[in-house]
C-alpha cells in the first residue's frame, strides 16, 4: 500500500518548473564592452592624427553608453528572454561606424559627416527603443500586411519625383537633409512577404503542376505576391537602384524558400538572377559601365587616368596587411566621394587589416546567426519567416556590398549596416535588430519556463 501510494502521488506531482536564464548580466557585460572599444578607437583617431585624445572622447563614451544603457533597459523590461547578443553587437558596430567616419572627417574639413551620423544613430536607437516597448507581440504586424506593402510602395516611388544623385533616384533632399525611403521600405515588404507566405504557404507547396521537380503553385496563390514583387522591383530599375532590386529579389526567393522548403525555387531564383543581371548590364549605360569597371579595375590607370574608386579601394585593402596600418593612419580617403558610405569598408580594411576585417564580418555573421536561431525556434510560420527574412535582409546587404567593394562581384551602390554614413541605413537597421529582439524573446517565452529551446 504504501508503494501504490508514494506512485499515486509521484503521478500526481506537477512536473518541476525550469526557469530559463534571461542573460541580461550577459547583455550587459557585452554592452559595456563595446562602448569602451568604440571610446578606445576614437581615442586611437585622435592619437594617430594630432598625438592627443580628442577633446570629444569622454562626451562621445557618455553619449553612446548612455543611448546603449536606455536600450538595455527597455530590452529588460519588455524582452527579458531575448538574445543577449542583438543589442550589443549592434552598439559595438554603430560605436566602430562612427569611428570610422570621424576618422574619415579628419582628412576632409569641408565635409563633416560624423556629427549627422550620430544624431542618426540616436533617433535609430529611440526607435529602437520606441519598438521595443510598445510592439509587445510580433504577430500584431501580421494583421497590418497589406497597409504594410502599401506604404512600402508608396515609399519606392516617391523618388522619382526628386532630381538624380549620382545617375540614382534613390534620395529625398529637403532643406538640407536627404533621406532614402527604399531603405524603411524593405522592413516593410519583409513583414508583407512573411505574412502572405505563413497564410498560404501549403497552397505554394502542395497545390499547382509539377515541372522539372518543381512544383508550381495555382496564379491564384503565387500571383499577388509575384505582382508586388514585381512592382517594387520595377520602380527600383526605373530609379537606377539596383543595390536595392538585388535585395527585394533575394528576400523573395529567400522566404519562398523557407515558406515551401523546396530547394528548386532557390536554383530557379539564381536563373533568373543571372537573366537579369545580363540584361539589365547590356540595356542600362550606369549598370554597364559599372560591369566594365569590375571587369577592368585597373583600366583608367592604364589610360593614364589614374585609379578609379574600386581599383583606391583594392589599393586599400593590399595596404592593410594582415594586421593594418592603424585607426588614422590610412590613405582610403583618396576614394573620393563614396569613402565615407559605399567604400567605408575599404578604410576598416586598411587600418584594421584582414583581421579586424574579419572580426567585422564575424560579427554581421554572428548577428544573422542569432536572427535564424530566433526564426528557427519558434512555432508559429509568420514569426519564423520575420525573423528569417530581416536576418536575410543585414546577410544580403553585407554580401552585396563587400563584395562590390573588394571586387567580387560589381558595385551596386548599397550602405554597410550601421558602418557606412546614412540616416535612413541606420534607423532602418535599428528596428531590423529591435524586431529580432522581439521575435528571440518570444521563441525563448514561448516554453513557459517547463521546457529550454
Amino acid at each position: 500500500m504504501t508503494k501504490a501510494g508514494t506512485t499515486v502521488a509521484a503521478a500526481q506531482a506537477p512536473a518541476a518548473v525550469v526557469r530559463l536564464p534571461r542573460r541580461r548580466g550577459i547583455e550587459l557585460a557585452l554592452i559595456l564592452l563595446s562602448v569602451l572599444l568604440s571610446v578606445y578607437g576614437y581615442c586611437a583617431v585622435g592619437l594617430a592624427r594630432t598625438g592627443t585624445v580628442p577633446p570629444g572622447a569622454v562626451g562621445y563614451g557618455a553619449g553612446l553608453g548612455v543611448l546603449a544603457l536606455c536600450a538595455h533597459i527597455a530590452v529588460r523590461v519588455r524582452a527579458p528572454y531575448a538574445d543577449p547578443l542583438f543589442l550589443p553587437i549592434g552598439v559595438l558596430l554603430n560605436g566602430l561606424g562612427l569611428v570610422l567616419i570621424y576618422r574619415l572627417d579628419r582628412e576632409t574639413p569641408h565635409d563633416q559627416a560624423a556629427p549627422a551620423q550620430l544624431v542618426w544613430s540616436t533617433l535609430g536607437i529611440g526607435l529602437f527603443i520606441g519598438v521595443v516597448l510598445v510592439l509587445r507581440d510580433h504577430r500584431v504586424l501580421q494583421r497590418y500586411a497589406y497597409v504594410c506593402v502599401a506604404a512600402a510602395l508608396g515609399l519606392l516611388a516617391l523618388p522619382i519625383l526628386f532630381p538624380a544623385v549620382n545617375g540614382a533616384r534613390i534620395w529625398i533632399r529637403l532643406a538640407g537633409f536627404s533621406i532614402q525611403p527604399g531603405e524603411f521600405a524593405k522592413v516593410l515588404l519583409a513583414v508583407f512577404f512573411a505574412a502572405y507566405l505563413a497564410a498560404n504557404r501549403n497552397a505554394l507547396a502542395y497545390t499547382g503542376r509539377r515541372l522539372w521537380r518543381l512544383q508550381f503553385p495555382t496564379g491564384r496563390v503565387l500571383g499577388p505576391i509575384v505582382t508586388i514583387w514585381l512592382l517594387s522591383v520595377g520602380v527600383l530599375v526605373l530609379e537606377r537602384d539596383l543595390g536595392t532590386s538585388l535585395l527585394f529579389f533575394g528576400l523573395f526567393v529567400v522566404l519562398l524558400y523557407v515558406a515551401t522548403g523546396r530547394t528548386g525555387w532557390l536554383a530557379v531564383g539564381l536563373l533568373l538572377a543571372v537573366l537579369g543581371a545580363v540584361a539589365v548590364g547590356r540595356t542600362e549605360p550606369h549598370v554597364h559601365q559599372r560591369i566594365v569597371d569590375w571587369l577592368h579595375p585597373f583600366a583608367t590607370i592604364e589610360a593614364g587616368q589614374g585609379p578609379n574608386q574600386l581599383s583606391q579601394s583594392l589599393f586599400a585593402f593590399a595596404a592593410g596587411g594582415v594586421l593594418g596600418t592603424g585607426l588614422g593612419r590610412g590613405h582610403s580617403v583618396l576614394i573620393g566621394f563614396a569613402a565615407k558610405s559605399d567604400f567605408i569598408l575599404a578604410t576598416a580594411g586598411e587600418e584594421l587589416g584582414l583581421a579586424g576585417l574579419a572580426a567585422i564580418i564575424l560579427l554581421y555573421a554572428l548577428l544573422v546567426e542569432r536572427g535564424y536561431r530566433a526564426g528557427l525556434a519558434l512555432r508559429e510560420p509568420f514569426g519564423r519567416l520575420l525573423a528569417v527574412g530581416l536576418a536575410s535582409i543585414l546577410a544580403l546587404q553585407v554580401f552585396v556590398i563587400a563584395g562590390g567593394v573588394t571586387g567580387l562581384i560589381p558595385l551596386t551602390g548599397m550602405a554597410m549596416p550601421f558602418l557606412a554614413q546614412g540616416g535612413s541605413s541606420v534607423v532602418t537597421n535599428w528596428t531590423i535588430v529591435a524586431l529580432l529582439i522581439r521575435v528571440s524573446d518570444s521563441a525563448r517565452n514561448q516554453y513557459d519556463g517547463r521546457e529550454a529551446p
